[in-house]
This record gives structure tokens, C-alpha cells and sequence, in this order.
């Protein structure tokens, strides 16, 4: 049987699609899509290129498969979306292209169910039978392995792996590899845990300045002084330091208690 293709939709003809592909209503195929035998494609779905697809998959509605990677990184490069057989992807489930530096393949084994909202950045690399719940989101190159739960709005940090059969608890956001068979759940609301000083090296502050927001963090968090204590240690660095200046007056233009 060919494939059954809704009037208002649109196939590039650089697509290729399978015996038993059905296209509903105002879908758009773009060039370079290849999809295998009886997939079905929902309404308003995109499914950009280049991207493969297996069969017997089911795009619900409203899904936006194999875009552009979401990372500034991104030249442009060809980059590819990879995804096997028998999966089902609800509504407004998107999932992007690799990178040109993280390996340019986003894959997604067979047998996964994405339930709606779900969102898998690019190079992420996705095994056999898992569910991800409503709204579950996979940062840049994430690994997880076959038979994983990630529960309703789980987020997992950039380049984290999870292992076989792991459990992720509904709202747990996780930024460290998960051993197979181990269950993870949300644990308080976040702490400071440092600064940024990889994003400051990149923005092109240099040791120094960087040595020292260091140790208005230590006065700050680590000390254990109170935060007037903390705010006397902090005018104290000022002196010495424009970054610790705005530090402090973001501080004392505070509203709202400050996360400690």
C-alpha cells in the first residue's frame, strides 16, 4: 500500500516514505526524511531532514522532530536524527539533530514511549523500551539506557548517563550518572553549590577575577556567618574588586530572601 498523504500536507519531494506511511492534516515532511514502512504521522507534526525514521513509529500531533540543535555551537553542519521501530511520540513531543562537535547523531532506540511535552536535545542517545513521562526533559548529550522511567517533569543535566531499568522520580532533576537499577527522587528545592567559573572563563574573565568572586562566595556560603556578617565580609572585598561591588549591591537591592 503507498503512502496515504492528507491534501493540506506537505512532502518535500527529497523524502522518501515507506509502504503504509499515513501524513495527516498540515503536516510538513521537509527533504532529507526518510520513513519506514506503516508510521504514522499525526496532524501538524514537522519532521525536518536530515532524519531517519524506522516503522510501525506514531507521531500523535503537533510533534517538531529532527530541528536544528538548540545550541549556539550550532554552524550549520550537517548533523543527523536518528530514530528506530515501533515508538510512540504524543503531543508536542520535540526532538533535535545532533552537533557537528558532539558526535552529529541524536538517537532513539525502539519500543520508547515519549509522552507529551517530552523534549530530547541534540546528540542525546536513548536505548530500548523506555517511558518518559508528561513534560520529562533530556539536556544535551544525555545517555540512558534500555527499560528507563523518567517521571513527569524529570530534567536531566547535559552529558549525565542513566543507567539500565533506572527510575526517576517525578520532578527530580538530575545532574550525575545514575547506576543501573536505581531509583532517584526529588530531594528539597536546589542550594548553591559554587560558581559558575567555567561560564565566566568563556565570557573571558580572567584568574583573577575569578579568585575572587571565589571567595565572596566562601564569605557568602560557606562560612556559616549570617548574611550581615556575610554583607560586612562582602564590602570588605569590594574594595579590591568591581565584580564583588555588583555582587553586594545585587544583594542589598534584593526584594525577596536570598538563596542560601
Amino acid at each position: 500500500m503507498s503512502a496515504q498523504i492528507h491534501p493540506s500536507a506537505v512532502v518535500d519531494t527529497g523524502a522518501t516514505l515507506g509502504t503504509g506511511v499515513r501524513v495527516g492534516a498540515f503536516s510538513y515532511i521537509g527533504p532529507d526524511v526518510e520513513i519506514g514502512d506503516g508510521t504514522e504521522i499525526g496532524p501538524h507534526c514537522v519532521i525536518q531532514g536530515p532524519t531517519r525514521i524506522g516503522r510501525d513509529n506514531r507521531f500523535i500531533a503537533q510533534c517538531a522532530i529532527g530541528g536544528e540543535p538548540q545550541d549556539k555551537k550550532f554552524g550549520g553542519e550537517r548533523t543527523e536524527l536518528v530514530i528506530g521501530d515501533r515508538n510512540t511520540f504524543r503531543e508536542f513531543v520535540t526532538v533535535n539533530r545532533g552537533t557537528g562537535n558532539g558526535g552529529g547523531v541524536t538517537t532513539v532506540g525502539d519500543d520508547n514511549w515519549l509522552l507529551a511535552y517530552v523534549h530530547v536535545a541534540h546528540d542525546c542517545r536513548v536505548g530500548n523500551q523506555c517511558v518518559f513521562s508528561n513534560n520529562a526533559t533530556l539536556a544535551g548529550h544525555v545517555e540512558v539506557g534500555d527499560h528507563v522511567i523518567l517521571s513527569g517533569f524529570a530534567g536531566i543535566h547535559q552529558f549525565c548517563r542513566i543507567g539500565a531499568h533506572a527510575f526517576i522520580g517525578m520532578g527530580a532533576f538530575v545532574n550525575g550518572d545514575v547506576p543501573p537499577f536505581v531509583m532517584v527522587a526529588q530531594d528539597g528545592y536546589g542550594r548553591p553549590r559554587g560558581i559558575n567559573s567555567e561560564g565566566l572563563k568563556r565570557r573571558g574573565f580572567d584568574a583573577e577575577r575569578i579568585a575572587a568572586i571565589k571567595r565572596a562566595y566562601r564569605a557568602l556560603y560557606v562560612s556559616g556567618a549570617t548574611l550581615d556578617d556575610a554583607r560586612a565580609k562582602l564590602a570588605e572585598l569590594a574594595g579590591d574588586s568591581d565584580d564583588v561591588r555588583a555582587l553586594l549591591a545585587f544583594i542589598d537591592a534584593g526584594e525577596r530572601p536570598l538563596l542560601r
